[in-house]
């Protein structure tokens, strides 16, 4: 090896493109590498294919540094990396709750014949526990180089929005290691790799196999719990008249439980936490587990809920019925600083909107495009204001910065009916109700009737 190992990034999804380009800011020679060629040719041309705060500078300086490459060759990649990290998808199942690891055993099955010199093939995929050291074990049966191809699992913990910060600047490293000569190897050169970040005070920790592939799920299990809590909590403030946001502010307060994660709404989705608790659940229950599968099973239902609750609380607010109503939706992304729509809820809630008869029209600042394509049957608009003209009622549904910032007598001048429903806690309700609006949330106490629109 050089002073600086080459690395090469086998899956350019989100997670894989974010990981290429940021190690290569930091000055690896990386080679990114898919089998869809037009993804390959997107990258090479400097395009990124998600919307990423910082993700197309960092593409384009990368491949004008010469420090970044694309191709679809797995030979190539074999030949120039000493580190292959793994990348590729692990979507859910179609057939059940489980991890879909087709991709990762194909990447497998097509890079181990090909690893003829020492190397280190790092996974960053969320897998069930245990698919490590099965794939160590196989790798070790396909490499020409035998044991010497040393495998590791090293998770990420990216959040959408905030990739490239995550990348560069994380909170905490996990690499696990296999036992013996190989994992000591593979936990020397994933130290020379992450020298920068744990000299700036990145704490790493070097586990075993099993804890590093629990490390992700265990940490998106208890981010969707306290997500799901909160919005239990929601529920009883909506029947006791409580206002969950002040109640939300005096638990986070307590050291004990903290403030992340404990922010009421819509509740959670995208194409990692959703499929991350299934997938855990579906594992535990193999395992024998019995409390974890009974527990993550109630957080996964009480985040579907909270969709049917927005449902609900729309057709209540137009008196029973959305058929026939216009429906402004703000927001499709799952999130806001992301254009992905993966189980977004607010598409979802849209969805069923139109589905009970509603005229739906939706605006989102990123994600028209892939809206669209998922749901075709919804009408678009080019902005909020156009969205929200002739509208019955208004949702937000995501976080966006922007929808936080409207400006609600300007809002107000083109609805048919000032209504507003506020599914992510986003909005001053004393604002929009001093300005005429009828404003709803889960947990918020409403107006006494006599104060509300018709």
């Amino acid at each position: 090896m050089t002073d600086l190992p080459r690395l090469t990034v086998l899956g350019t999804g989100y997670l894989g493109v974010t990981h290429a380009v940021c190690m290569a800011s930091l000055g690896f020679e990386v080679l990114g590498v898919d089998t869809d060629p037009r993804k390959v040719a997107l990258l090479t041309s400097g395009e990124a294919p998600m919307a990423e705060p910082g993700l197309t500078d960092l593409l384009s300086e990368g491949l004008t540094s010469g420090r970044l490459g694309f191709t679809s060759s797995y030979e190539r990649a074999a030949e120039f990396g000493d580190i292959h990290f793994v990348c590729v998808g692990t979507p859910q199942r179609r057939d059940g709750h489980g991890a879909d690891l087709s991709q990762l055993e194909a990447c497998v099955a097509e890079l181990g014949p090909l690893l003829a010199r020492p190397c280190v093939v790092a996974g960053k995929s969320t897998v069930p526990v245990g698919t490590a050291a099965r794939l160590a074990a196989r790798l070790a049966a396909l490499a020409p180089a035998g044991e010497a191809a040393a495998l590791c699992w090293n998770p990420e913990f990216l959040r959408e929005g905030h990739a490239v910060a995550d990348t560069l600047r994380p909170d905490r490293i996990v690499v696990g290691v296999g036992a013996g000569p190989a994992g000591e190897r593979a936990e020397a050169v994933l130290r020379v790799v992450f020298s920068a970040m744990t000299a700036a005070g990145v704490p790493l920790f070097v586990t075993d196999l099993p804890t590093a592939e629990l490390a992700k799920v265990a940490a998106n299990a208890f981010l969707a719990t306290k997500i799901s809590f909160i919005n239990a909590v929601a529920e009883v403030c909506e029947l006791s008249g409580a206002d969950v946001g002040v109640l939300a502010g005096i638990l986070a307060a307590d050291p004990r439980i903290g403030g992340a994660g404990l922010r009421p709404g819509l509740g959670f989705g995208g194409g990692c936490l959703p499929k991350d608790v299934r997938a855990f659940v579906d594992r535990a229950a193999e395992l024998g587990a019995a409390d974890a599968p009974a527990l993550l099973g109630t957080v996964d239902a009480i985040n579907l809920g909270r969709r049917t609750s927005m449902v609900n609380l729309a057709c209540d607010v137009l008196g029973g019925s959305v058929a026939g109503k216009a429906v402004c939706v703000l927001g499709a992304a799952f999130k806001a600083g992301s254009d992905d729509v993966r189980d977004s809820p607010a598409l979802d809630v849209a969805h069923i909107l139109h589905g009970l008869g509603g005229q739906v029209t939706v605006y989102d600042p990123a994600a028209m495009r892939n809206a669209a394509a998922t749901h075709p049957g919804l009408a678009y608009a080019p902005s909020a204001l156009s969205a929200a003209t002739g509208a019955d009622v208004v949702l937000v549904l995501t976080d966006w910065p922007e929808f936080a910032a409207l400006d609600p007598a300007l809002l107000g001048e083109v609805t048919a009916a000032r209504r507003i429903i506020d599914g992510r806690y986003v909005l001053d309700p004393a604002a929009w109700r001093a300005a005429g609006w009828l404003y709803r949330a889960n947990g918020i106490p409403a107006p006494a009737p006599s104060d509300q629109l018709a």
